[in-house]
């Protein structure tokens, strides 16, 4: 059999592009945060992770032509070697301090961190217990971990218990979405440090979607005020830091251990200084301006509310991240194509990416968005709902 075989059987993305319903790898000629160009067309975008709209900052900009214009435009290296740079060392201690840790260490995106921590970590005699719904980083972070993976029904409490129990006494590490990156609901953090601290396992949270948008951007560990009790956070660049990398934070001696064995991390190329130096200037204007968070909070919560109003499903949704739910894979494409051609910019969500007979179109929100655009936004929605018979 060749192995290519597969690929020319692979025929559902052409069927789609013929079909005017393929959603995926669009061409933006242009994008200013809150609208983008598609097609010479201006329209709101609802479908992106920069939720406190820094991508554009003028603060966040300059930070990273100024690093350009200093140190070039890559370090060429990894950080173990040649890659390694002040400004790295400085933004891990800046966002450990920011969220109460001892130490930090950066991977070049946040993918090779969730892989490059767990892998690390978990040995051939741990196990690493991972909610169902967890994202893709981790899902393959636990298949490179060298000891047994178990998964619990999402943010279902009594089965994680029944898994832990079932590990006895080897080295435990849970790993959960702080938000959850297509529901928007946020994971029961006091639940999961009483459940680990009671079978004497660990607890990472991936903030990948938390970091700058919860507790006034400290995060999922910090809206509960359990900061201190968990003992790994792991957080992204690429959404409200408007930039691209990742994060873990902790105690120092765990952190350093990751960073002298995380495979992820030692052979990959380090981050490039304009990356760092973008990611620096964002946490400063986070800082300044902590309203951004409380800003891009109320606004999930007016569209949540009005979505519900109409007669939309948001599912479970605490946050920016609201999705509609849909179900049907082919009605979903006919709501997402329909808002296109009326100007709005939206993620259409089908299996595998969620479960059969789950999908749905995913918004997502920005402080920096108007009051306007929300509007013109839920009009739009309403409209076009009504005329697909999905409300």
């Amino acid at each position: 059999m060749d192995l290519f075989e597969k690929c020319w059987a692979f025929t559902r993305a052409a069927e789609a592009r013929e079909a005017g319903y393929y959603p995926y790898f669009t061409p933006l000629e242009d994008t200013e945060g809150t609208e983008a160009i598609l097609d010479g067309k201006r329209m709101i975008m609802i479908g992106s992770n920069n939720y406190l709209g820094l991508t554009t900052h003028p603060k966040v900009r300059q930070a990273a032509i100024e690093a350009i214009k200093r140190y070039g435009t890559s370090c060429t290296g990894s950080r173990f070697l040649n890659g390694n740079l002040t400004l790295h060392n400085k933004l891990e201690q800046d966002l450990a301090d920011f969220l109460g840790k001892e130490a930090g260490l950066i991977f070049s995106t946040g993918m090779l961190t969730n892989l490059g921590t767990i892998s690390a970590l978990v040995g051939r005699d741990d196990v690493v217990i991972a909610d169902r719904e967890d994202h893709a980083s981790i899902v393959d972070g636990c298949r490179l971990a060298w000891g047994e993976t178990k998964r619990f029904r999402h943010n279902d409490m009594e089965h994680l218990e029944r898994t832990l129990q079932s590990c006895g006494d080897r080295g435990k590490l849970v790993v959960v979405d702080g938000v959850f990156s297509m529901g928007g609901d946020i994971a029961p953090v006091p639940e999961l440090v009483e459940l680990c601290q009671k079978y004497g396992a660990r607890l990472m949270v991936d903030d990948a979607h938390s970091l700058g948008v919860l507790a006034q951007g400290r995060g999922t560990a910090a809206y509960f005020g359990l900061t201190d009790k968990v003992d790994l956070i792991m957080g992204t660049f690429s959404k409200a830091f408007a930039s691209l990398g990742g994060v873990i934070i902790g105690d120092f001696a765990v952190i350093d251990y990751i960073k002298h064995t995380a495979r992820s991390q030692i052979f990959s190329a380090s981050m490039p200084p304009s990356n760092v130096a973008a990611v620096s200037a964002a946490l400063e204007v986070l800082k300044e301006e902590p309203e951004r968070a409380d800003r891009v909070m109320a606004i999930g919560e007016r569209m949540r509310k009005a979505y519900q109003e109409m007669g939309f499903s948001t599912l479970n949704s605490q946050t920016p991240i609201v999705p509609i739910f849909v179900g049907d894979d082919m009605k979903t494409f006919m709501f997402w194509k329909a808002l296109r051609e009326a100007g709005i910019y939206v993620n259409p969500v089908i299996p595998p990416a969620v479960p059969p007979n789950q999908s749905m179109l995913r918004t997502s929100y920005m402080a920096t968005h108007t009051d306007e655009q929300l509007d013109f936004v839920l009009d739009t929605f309403k409209k076009v709902g009504t005329q697909l018979g999905l409300i």
